[in-house]
């Protein structure tokens, strides 16, 4: 019997989640030293039966994005992954190419998969000896990669720490792979439907992804390998084993590399990235002194709420990092109903160009004096600045907060704005998109 998930507390968040851009690891390279070509295959031909889901579940939608996105994503932010083949079905190669185009992806070949996995896999990594013969042709040189890792598509929270890991074990023994320990005791039946035996939990353990393998291994076990193994086999590292006499050494991974299986899965994927994307916010305020007041006082009660808060004047000069760091951006406006600070901001964001990996949320707080009225334009006019913005995979809702004179009132004013500023920027719901709330 095998559980449904190797961890008995089900899936776990990720230490660092997002990581940085595209090409860019948010590690600094003298920590995690990889002076040596590796690449990356990503079967991704599933039909994603067990989901229940008309969509393959690598191309389901998880914030906006699809989940091979992320999960290739995952690897280009590390700096010394020079490639990722994604292999996909014949039918959905067309479909593979919108997605790399459209998100940006820099480092992606994709190539039509086989019938089954390791057919699958074994085209991937043919893949990766064509592209570098065309390099050699090219340039000259050989660059074809010492390490190759292979890991499943639908595991989108892979880390560089562990990535690390299986790449230099991979050199140095030839291959590796993850395992984690077993949750439920495993048994064998009879054919009447009877227990036969169990398996003594605490000698095995499940093998999970990525698993690495430096080129001429992985390259050779399946080349010697027969069809009865590339039509019915799962486990690469027993055809290292069995053809290579590649022993690999096993390291246990952590509890992240959980595998999108079930359609709850997806549900699960998209509640840890939301929880990840939602601890903290870039506070515009444009040089205001009641802009700044509010920003201030809104920061101390958003840390009680989890959220940390940056305050900023503007995002020019040093500032301008928010720009493609930051997911979460706040600006503050005291200039009657005007959006215009907020439409500065959401053209400050197309600029930088960032192909965000997942929405941005930007929020409008707009503080009305005691003496001014407030008047039901801007709810039209922010509505349709949002639907603009959406379009660019941002998200913008509005805020409105009349300023008492009363001080305690103030404070719950203030303490309200936390609470749903906290709440957008946790959920990220698509259906309050454009709203104007009243706090």
């Amino acid at each position: 019997m095998e559980d449904e998930r190797s961890d008995p507390d089900g899936p776990s968040h990720p230490r660092a989640f997002p990581g940085g851009e595209a090409g860019r690891s948010e590690r600094q390279p003298c920590e995690l030293r990889v002076d040596f070509p590796v690449s990356v295959v990503l079967p991704a031909g599933g039909t994603g039966e067990r989901t229940g889901l008309s969509t393959p579940k690598q191309f389901c939608s998880v914030l906006g994005r699809p989940l091979i996105s992320v999960t290739v994503q995952a690897f280009e932010r590390v700096s010394w992954i020079q490639s990722v083949v994604v292999v996909v079905a014949k039918e959905n190669m067309e479909l593979m190419m919108d997605i790399v185009q459209r998100f940006q992806h820099r480092k992606v070949r994709v190539v039509a998969g086989g019938s089954t996995r390791h057919r699958s896999i074994c085209k991937g990594v043919l893949a990766l000896g064509e592209e570098e013969e065309e390099e050699e042709e090219e340039e000259g040189e050989e660059e074809r990669p010492k390490v190759v890792i292979i890991h499943d598509a639908v595991r989108p929270f892979v880390e560089e720490d562990f990535l690390y890991k299986i790449a230099m074990a991979a050199k140095e023994h030839g291959a590796s792979g993850a395992i984690r320990p077993l949750v439920s005791t495993v048994i064998a039946t009879t054919s009447e439907g009877f227990l036969d035996h169990s398996l003594e939990r605490g000698r095995y353990r499940a093998s999970e992804m990525p698993q690495g393998f430096t080129y001429s291994v992985i390259h050779r076990a399946y080349q010697r390998c027969t069809e009865s193994d590339l039509e019915f086999g799962t486990e690469c590292l027993h055809l290292a084993l069995q053809y290579c006499g590649t022993n690999a050494k096993l390291i246990e991974g952590p509890p992240t590399l959980w595998k999108v299986t079930y359609k709850r899965d997806l549900a699960a994927a998209e509640s840890i990235i939301k929880e990840s994307l939602s601890g903290s916010a870039c506070v515009i305020v444009g040089g205001s002194a009641g802009a700044v007041t509010l920003a201030d006082a809104l920061q101390e009660a958003a840390a009680a709420l989890d959220l940390e808060l940056d305050v900023v004047s503007d995002l020019t000069g040093d500032n301008g990092r928010y720009l493609s760091e930051e997911f979460n951006f706040i600006q503050v406006s005291v200039t009657g109903s005007c959006l215009s600070e907020v439409k500065s901001l959401l053209v400050d964001l197309e600029a930088a160009n960032r192909a965000p990996l997942h929405p941005l949320v930007v929020i409008w707080i707009h503080l009305c004096r005691p003496d001014e009225v407030m008047t039901p334009e801007p709810a039209a006019s922010i509505m349709d600045v949002a639907s603009a913005a959406k379009l660019r995979n941002i998200l913008l809702y509005g805020i409105r907060l009349h300023q008492p004179e009363d001080p305690e009132r103030w404070e719950r004013s203030v303490s309200r704005v936390a609470e749903i500023t906290a709440a957008l920027v946790r959920e990220r719901s698509p259906a309050l998109v454009g709203q104007l709330l009243q706090a």
